[in-house]
């Protein structure tokens, strides 16, 4: 420092730069030797400062990069530059590698002759590091990308991932197949386009808070599944998509957006109209034929009556007609129902009487299994209902419930009012349904485990039918049971 201005000199404020600095510096001679480093530097590298004044810049830097930096040291020294940055690594004294950015200025003496660089390092280690396992984590994710999209288009249902607002995210090649039928005109990214998506009676093109994206993205978001739209210009060419909807959230729970699957379900509706059609063309054409057969068997009741092992056998016939005659009709009304048909018609009648003609009409069955048949009901109870139906209903719960009663149980029927509504209940003492059927017991063509095991015949259809019927009315069917002490159905419908 100078005495009189209190000024640090040139090479005390070199001294204490070098000693301060957060970077390594050091000072390195035209040929290459290391002059003197700071204790930054002595700490990247390893080495203590007295054993880095004996080593060179060769000493010290990566095969790879040596001929680079004696490259740029000449360069300076012939005057092509003063200074340059460029990426270096060097070893450190354990021979471990350290990636750092190398910044050197050439200082010349006032005849311009070379005199000495000036050399810093920062350490990059830690940056360069990060980037490798960046690219790493990159490759990796567009490799699973790339997987996880070869495997979406190889799925013959289209998925699809919208956004919030109804943006088009992403989506599998068979959506597209299925965007270019539905928007020939092209959809422009995002739900809503003028396209040709229609209703599941192919009657009306769907609004926008009708398509399956809005209803999966408005407000709150709504999930569903089998959602039936009909997609395509021409009508003879539609194809038909059962839909599904699943909302995607945040971890706060708002709504980000929806994923949605559209399976192509055309063959299948087509498949379905054709087996309807079959069975409602075979069933009407044994109903005459069959109705005409009970009517005879009817006069043949009255013929042999005198004949006690002919009537037998004429009693015999005829309830396996009865059989055959309920199976038909509910083939006939599983087959109106699915073609979306009415399968009620409603008009002014009494209950009682129609509960009393089917407990008459299986208390044959009943005595044949040796089974007792009760009833409870008022005087009478008129409704507005349709009686065929309900008559078919009960047929079909009276047939289950004495088909799995015990040899010697009960069935029970009751009839009374509850409120607005009129309950029909048929209770057996019997082996009861396994706890995870009850909730299948409804569907068409399920047979339950009792009915495999016992070799039972029957079709499935008698408590679909029953649900039919009664859903037709606007009520409710529902079923309680528990395994080896039997069943109960309740038939609640509106007065």
């Amino acid at each position: 420092m100078d005495a009189h201005t209190g000024v640090l000199d040139t090479e005390e404020l070199w001294r204490l730069t070098m000693e301060h600095s957060p970077v390594g510096m050091a000072l390195v001679s035209t040929g290459g030797e290391i002059l003197t480093a700071n204790a930054a530097l002595g700490e990247m590298l390893g080495y203590d400062l007295d054993e880095l004044a004996h080593h060179t810049v060769a000493d010290l830097t990566h095969p790879d990069d040596l001929a680079t930096d004696l490259e740029l040291m000449r360069q300076a020294m012939a005057g092509s530059t003063t200074s340059y940055r460029v990426p270096k690594r060097c070893f450190r004294r354990d021979g471990s590698l350290l990636q750092g950015e190398l910044s050197a200025l050439l200082l010349r003496g006032t005849d311009g002759e070379p005199l000495q660089f000036i050399m810093q390092i920062i350490d990059r280690t830690e940056v360069h590091a990060f980037a490798e396992r960046l690219d790493a984590a990159e490759e990796t994710t567009h490799d699973l990308l790339s997987k996880g999209q070869a495997i979406l288009d190889s799925v013959s249902v289209g998925l699809l991932l919208v956004d919030a607002d109804g943006t088009y995210s992403a989506w599998n090649r068979r959506q597209q197949e299925l965007l270019d039928i539905a928007f020939p005109a092209g959809h422009g990214g995002r739900a809503g386009q003028s396209g040709f998506v229609y209703d599941a009676e192919q009657q009306d093109a769907l609004s926008f808070d009708q398509f399956p994206c809005a209803r999966a993205t408005e407000g709150e978001g709504e999930e569903f599944d089998d959602m039936l739209i009909w997609i395509g210009e021409e009508p003879t060419s539609r194809r038909a998509l059962s839909v599904s909807a699943r909302t995607v959230r945040d971890r706060g729970g708002a709504l980000t957006g929806a994923v949605l699957a559209y399976n192509d379900v055309t063959e299948l509706i087509r498949a379905v109209k054709v087996k309807d059609e079959f069975v409602s063309t075979v069933s009407h054409e044994l109903r005459t034929p069959l109705t005409a057969a009970l009517a005879y068997l009817e006069l043949l009741d009255e013929s042999v009556a005198p004949v006690p092992d002919a009537r037998q056998q004429v009693t015999a016939i005829r309830r396996n007609m009865l059989r055959l005659s309920h199976l038909l009709a509910d083939l006939i009304l599983s087959t109106r129902a699915s073609s979306g048909s009415p399968v009620v018609a409603p008009y002014r009648v009494d209950l009682v009487t129609v509960v009393l003609e089917a407990v008459q009409a299986a208390a044959v069955d009943a005595e044949g299994a040796g089974v007792r048949l009760t009833r409870d009901h008022p005087a009478n109870l008129e409704m507005t209902a349709d009686g065929i139906r309900v008559r078919q209903a009960l047929d079909n719960l009276l047939g289950n419930a004495i088909l799995y009663g015990r040899p010697d149980g009960h069935v029970h029927v009751t009839l009374e009012e509850s409120g607005a509504e009129v309950v029909v209940t048929v209770a057996d003492d019997g082996e009861g349904i396994d706890a995870d059927e009850v909730g299948e017991v409804f569907d068409r063509f399920f047979r339950g485990a009792n009915a495999r095991r016992r070799q039972v015949g029957g079709a499935g259809l008698g408590l679909s039918i029953v649900r039919t019927i009664v859903e037709a009315h606007g009520g409710d069917v529902s079923v309680t049971s528990v395994a080896g002490q039997g069943t109960t159905v309740r038939v609640a419908l509106p007065r």
